[in-house]
């Protein structure tokens, strides 16, 4: 196909989430209290760690990081797929779909570095107890954190920049409920091969090595637990970690599925979508939860916060 005189499009079509028969409302009413979930949870997570000084430590400091990315990643697609369903209009503009994109992929690799930042922070403060406050000061969780986000940008930027430019000639139907990247390569025009490269070697290199790294972190607080003399902090460590690697499994491994692949051209995306739903909907609601339904300080400052007695350990 020649595509010299190949026009820009100026939108597509969503074709949105997995059907099932006679539930479209259901569905859509799930995505609508999954959203509600995902804002209230987080929200008082980030209002908590601001209000709270009780709080303001280098754990809930990332949390709140991870709360606020919580929010921003589900921004950036579940308003517009519940409008469409409203509206019965499934259109998105050409450079809003690269803006949703762009902060999708900001958000999402942003995660990966929060979430190798909590764990680095909980294992210094198990393994090394009396050197956690001297070398996580709040100066230097302020660079990491900050570290963190300038790495999603510099990850994303890139190929967005490198997809703008693509002609899109042949369809402007995405076979996805947002704009991400395999979906929209698979109706560009072009070469896409070095930009389903770089996406590759993101996987690869960024979350990979953020995996194993969070994974060593919790080993080592695994082994100190082993350590610890009395049975009932042995069983509430070994649930804490247990909690945290469940998040861990479902983030990575439905990551993994979805874009350890070298290539889209061939890629059947309505697999993908049902599985995406995992990291896109479930571990932003499951995160406020997860890291904190078994901390007492985040109980007590719920309590102080509803102007409630704090009870007795």
């Amino acid at each position: 196909m020649n595509l010299t005189n190949c026009r820009r499009t100026t939108g597509f079509i969503l074709v949105g989430l997995p059907s099932i028969m006679e539930m479209e409302r259901v569905v859509y009413a799930s995505v609508f209290l999954i959203y509600l979930l995902c804002l209230m949870g987080n929200g008082l997570i980030i209002t908590m760690v601001i209000r709270d000084h009780h709080l303001q430590k280098p754990m809930y400091f990332f949390l709140s990081n991870l709360s606020f990315k919580d929010i921003g990643h589900t921004t950036t697609f579940m308003p517009k797929l519940l409008l469409n369903y409203v509206s019965s209009n499934n259109s998105i503009c050409f450079y809003c779909c690269l803006l949703q994109l762009f902060f999708y992929f900001l958000f999402g690799v942003t995660e990966f570095f929060i979430i190798t930042l909590i764990s680095l922070d909980r294992y210094l403060a198990i393994c090394h107890p009396l050197r956690h406050s001297t070398i996580m000061t709040s100066r230097i969780c302020l660079k990491l954190s900050t570290s963190a986000w300038f790495g999603g940008f510099l990850s994303i930027i890139c190929q967005v920049v490198m997809i703008a430019n693509l002609p899109y000639c042949t369809s402007n139907i995405i076979n996805h409920y947002f704009c991400d990247v395999g979906p929209v390569l698979k109706i560009a025009g072009g070469d896409s091969h070095l930009i389903e490269l770089l996406g590759f070697l993101l996987v690869v290199v960024f979350i990979m090595s953020s995996l194993l790294f969070t994974l060593i972190s919790y080993l080592f607080i695994l082994c100190t637990i082993l350590q610890m003399p009395s049975t009932s902090r042995q069983h509430k460590a070994f649930s804490t970690c247990a909690s945290h690697l469940l998040v861990v499994s479902i983030l990575y491994g439905s990551v993994f599925f979805v874009y350890l692949r070298p290539t889209v051209r061939n890629s059947s995306f309505s697999t993908m979508k049902a599985v995406s739903i995992l990291y896109t909907m479930i571990t932003p609601v499951l995160n406020p939860f997860i890291y904190t339904i078994r901390n007492n300080e985040v109980k007590d400052s719920i309590c102080r916060m509803l102007g409630r007695k704090i009870p007795d350990p």
